[in-house]
């Protein structure tokens, strides 16, 4: 395929190529990318950026990998797809393996969904299901937390803040569902049982007509890249058994270490009926999520009107995608990632430091492999995005927030760069 010049490959972008969240045309800044390798993007124009974004957060052992390229061309080299419906093959089986070993028990069974917006849905439908089939159809709705964010289709957005979220403008148009008071207290904060008030008050009023909670633990993420308390999950969790309803725990941008535990709900020591995975399950390498649940809630669907559980993706357990996200895992497993991720968390937090004291920042909090600088205003994408280009590195900030969510692999002179860059460019504002 010949290559086209750059101004007339960003022409043809804006005029046919509709962008996630944006207009068309569109009008936005636009950059076009040539290839990628490590924590490097390099653009058509030459400049190679240090990814601070890690491909929304999926490329945890940055681009072109050589245990991820390998394991695709072996694939490849067998199938890269065949349909799930009454067909296996052993990428999905050792997959669904893996995952259950290093997800906290009891879960067992896992669904393979095409994206993390199906994973929740999947979760959703799970949960109604489940109950239909233990004869409480009423239980229909769910109980989730203001300032959440599970994914841009119409069951995920239902759950999503309907107010400060991206999704208000289709309100009317969504199943209304139970929306607690967002956790208070941060992640190291001082614990107080009234931050649970507002959950288990909606849980005393309506637990027979709801199927399950969910929401994100321990960080909210693209609500508000908030963080809070871990003994908030642990309490839901007991608050959920004493209510008699499932708890779905959304674990799509935290899953896989990026917050210094495998899984962000081991903060709490708790485990949920339903757990979504997806972003980095295969490392950034194309889309692949799943949604794991307990014997105890799969055991009632033979049982069930229905007789199974009605979802069935065409793509479900794509061999390429489950071979990569194997071996994505074990690359994981591979080196002493905690060490890596607290490594990145130290770094993040004596370099972003110095952003408190500019006028235009609100907050600075770092978690994991996660740094949030918060603003008192909403940033100017249109300035602010080509100033971080000019520093060599690539952020995607949104509302007030400009964040960082690096590879794993990421140096700490490279992981220098970003965070220099977000004081430089905040310094001017």
């Amino acid at each position: 395929m010949d290559r086209l010049p750059t101004d007339q490959l960003l022409a043809l972008d804006r005029r046919h190529v509709w962008h996630p969240y944006a207009a068309m045309p569109n009008t936005g800044p636009l950059f076009a990318v040539r290839s990628a390798q490590g924590v490097y993007l390099e653009l058509e124009t030459g400049e190679r950026l240090v990814d601070g974004m890690s491909s929304w957060w999926t490329c945890i052992h940055g681009y072109n990998h050589p245990r991820l390229n390998q394991a695709a061309q072996k694939q490849m080299g067998c199938m890269s797809h065949v349909m799930f419906g009454g067909l296996t093959h052993q990428p999905a089986v050792q997959l669904a393996q893996k995952l259950v070993t290093i997800t906290p028990e009891p879960l067992q069974q896992v669904f393979f969904c095409d994206s993390g917006s199906v994973a929740v849905e999947v979760a959703m439908k799970l949960a109604i299901q489940y109950w239909h089939n233990r004869g409480k159809p009423q239980k229909q709705h769910f109980l989730t937390l203001r300032n959440g964010y599970h994914g841009d289709t119409f069951a995920a957005m239902a759950v999503c803040d309907p107010v400060n979220g991206m999704h208000h403008l289709f309100r009317h148009s969504l199943v209304e569902q139970y929306f607690a008071d967002a956790p208070q207290i941060s992640f190291e904060g001082g614990w107080d049982e009234a931050d649970l008030a507002s959950f288990e008050t909606i849980l005393q009023r309506h637990h027979g007509e709801i199927a399950a909670a969910i929401f994100e633990p321990v960080v909210q993420g693209a609500g508000g890249m908030r963080f809070y308390h871990p003994e908030y999950v642990r309490r839901t969790r007991e608050l959920c058994d004493r209510y008699n309803i499932l708890l779905i725990l959304d674990e799509i941008a935290t899953g896989f270490g990026r917050t210094g535990k495998l899984f962000a709900c081991e903060y709490a020591g708790i485990s949920p009926d339903i757990l979504c995975v997806g972003k980095a399950l295969t490392g950034g390498f194309m889309s692949l999520a799943a949604t794991l649940t307990t014997e105890h809630i799969s055991e009632t669907f033979a049982q069930g009107e229905a007789g199974v559980f009605m979802h069935g993706p065409t793509f479900m357990g794509n061999p390429l995608a489950c071979a990569v996200a194997l071996e994505n895992l074990n690359l994981l497993e591979s080196y002493n990632w905690v060490t890596r991720i607290r490594a990145i968390e130290t770094q993040l937090k004596q370099e972003l430091a110095p952003c408190r004291d500019l006028p235009a920042v609100k907050d600075v909090r770092v978690l994991g492999a996660i740094g949030v600088v918060e603003l008192h205003e909403p940033v100017d994408m249109a300035v602010i995005q080509p100033q971080f280009v000019q520093h060599g590195v690539w952020l995607r900030p949104f509302g007030r927030l400009i964040y960082t969510m690096p590879p794993y692999i990421i140096e700490p002179e490279q992981l220098r760069q970003i965070t220099q860059a977000i004081y430089t460019v905040l310094n001017q504002e």
